[in-house]
């Protein structure tokens, strides 16, 4: 089945630019760090990125997991809604690998019909929708910010 517009993910190009900046800043550290976040917009047919807002990594090893601290976002969710806005999804990096969900990844995912984006490094981003029993690839599509 291939995908169309409606499964497609689009962002803002000032978006994409803030999760790759967020992403080369944990690259960057010694041990390089995941780092993660949630993604608001509006959720649809396709969902549509608007925002990002960084949430601190509490995972264990931070050079190849993330866990979003659960308080701050909740906290952030809330202030999305508080603005209008809708949480889309979450975002997380790879500092030392290919933006595909890991093991962990796909054992972790709880929200089912949310995305979930993975960027790498200097410049990947892919992103998916998790399906309650995986992970479907969507395509991105960035438009320029206004």
């Amino acid at each position: 089945m291939t995908a169309d517009s409606s499964d497609a993910l689009r962002l803002t190009s000032s978006v994409r630019d803030a999760l790759l900046a967020h992403a080369r800043d944990g690259a960057d550290r010694e041990p390089p760090e995941e780092v993660c976040g949630v993604l608001a917009g509006e959720r649809g047919s396709p969902d549509h990125v608007t925002g990002a807002r960084r949430v601190p990594n509490v995972a264990t090893h931070l050079r190849t997991e993330y866990e979003l601290d659960p308080a701050a976002t909740m906290a952030t969710i809330d202030r999305i809604e508080d603005a209008g806005d809708e949480a889309v999804g979450f975002y997380h990096s790879h500092p030392e690998s290919d933006p595909v969900p890991s093991a962990t990844d796909r054992a972790r995912a709880t929200w089912k019909g949310y995305v979930y984006l993975i960027v790498s490094p200097p410049d990947a981003l892919r992103a998916y929708r998790y399906t309650g029993d995986g992970f479907e690839a969507l395509p991105v599509q960035v438009e320029s910010s206004e």
